[in-house]
């Protein structure tokens, strides 16, 4: 355990009453699912556990880009307490939400974003409050921390440490094993206690009206990938997020009951030249019998750090590939870290009042360029 973190009993005491949260129903109308792998980490510890869940992971790491974890560790009540702390959150009066503001000029994004920016000419605004909360590491130990996450700091901490030690660590030593690398070598190259950008994030899509959905969607239905290396989304029932199969077609992600979803990043596609996929996903108009209902969010990113340099990784499997390019085995050529490249992304996607259209344009950074927009 990292040290300082010490186990938290799951009701901490706050000056604000944090009111329970449950899941929602799940949609009844008949969407067509995405068919996903299923990652069982309680085999993880087992005799050659490892490498037969990094044989289930190939295939979801290198064509797919999303899967789902089960049995992580992390218990239900917990999780659903995480919810709730962020449920409660979006209730809070304007005026504290604003209190911590993500720092976009910087290209920070630890804080409250607002559901401020308008969609291109359409007259509608996002749907979209997110509070992004950073790690407790020495490096943040002066960020701002709004009420609720002040009252019940040590408990979302412990959350978040655990779900980087039970869930995100273990899935770096799996893509560490189908790289042939030493087996922490990914999770060394995103270490927890390293400086990073990687947050857990109470996120919340507002109820919008069908009109104002087709609005929004007319401007754009494409998607996006990540900016960092690793999502991981908790199941919440309200069925929206999409993503786009090998085969380019658009298909629901199904919540699964005790499940995250997990799907890799751009960082990672940049450390390991195309071999792991970024997948490209986006959220649309939820069911109609949906449609009035708060699509509420629990997820946490994992980002390359400073310590991280932006190069393909020395991967046995990448070099018999052909995928490692001779500039990147110069360990002397300098080339951006985890932390610079984030950042820039960050700030060139949201420091803007206007989302603009972004068909046929891409994002380049020292050497690094991602697609803006994908149909």
């Amino acid at each position: 355990m990292t040290p300082g973190l010490v186990e938290a009993e799951p009701q901490a005491s706050s000056t604000t009453l944090i009111k329970p949260w449950a899941r929602p129903e799940e949609t009844k109308e008949d969407l067509d699912w995405a068919p996903l792998a299923t990652i069982d980490l309680s085999r993880f510890d087992e005799p050659g556990g490892k490498q037969d869940l990094a044989r289930q992971l190939y295939d979801a790491v290198t064509r797919v880009g999303f899967w789902i974890v089960t049995n992580t560790g992390l218990d239900d009540e917990r999780v659903l307490r995480q919810f709730s702390l962020g449920n409660t959150f979006f209730k809070e009066p304007l005026s504290e939400k604003r209190k911590f503001l993500c720092n976009f000029a910087e290209g920070e994004y630890f804080g409250y974003r607002e559901n401020s920016r308008w969609i291109g000419d359409t007259g509608v605004k996002e749907n979209i409050e997110m509070l992004n909360i950073h790690k407790d590491i020495p490096a943040w130990k002066d960020v701002g921390k709004h009420r609720i996450v002040e009252d019940n700091w040590d408990e979302i901490r412990q959350f978040h440490w655990e779900l980087w030690e039970k869930v995100a660590r273990k899935i770096f030593v799996l893509m560490s094993i189908i790289l042939e690398l030493p087996e922490n070598y990914l999770a060394d190259a995103h270490a927890y206690e390293h400086v990073s950008d990687d947050h857990l994030r109470y996120m919340i899509y507002n109820v919008r009206t069908q009109e104002e959905w087709d609005k929004a969607q007319a401007y754009s239905k494409g998607g996006h990938t990540d900016f960092g290396s690793l999502t991981l989304l908790f199941s919440q029932h309200v069925a929206g997020l999409q993503i786009r199969t090998p085969e380019g077609e658009w298909k629901y992600v199904k919540p699964v009951e005790g499940g995250i979803t997990c799907n890799a990043a751009d960082t990672l596609t940049f450390l390991t030249n195309g071999f792991i996929k970024s997948t490209i996903h986006r959220v649309v108009t939820p069911p109609k019998d949906q449609l009035n209902v708060p699509r509420l969010g629990l997820l946490y990113f994992s980002r390359p750090g400073d310590n991280t340099p932006m190069r393909t990784v020395p991967s046995p499997l990448l070099d018999r590939l052909g995928l490692i390019p001779e500039e990147h085995k110069d360990l002397s050529k300098p080339v951006p870290s985890g932390t610079e490249y984030v950042r820039a992304r960050v700030k060139d996607v949201h420091h803007k009042t206007v989302i603009d259209k972004r068909e046929g344009t891409k994002f380049e950074f020292k050497g690094l360029a991602v697609q803006n927009h994908y149909e």
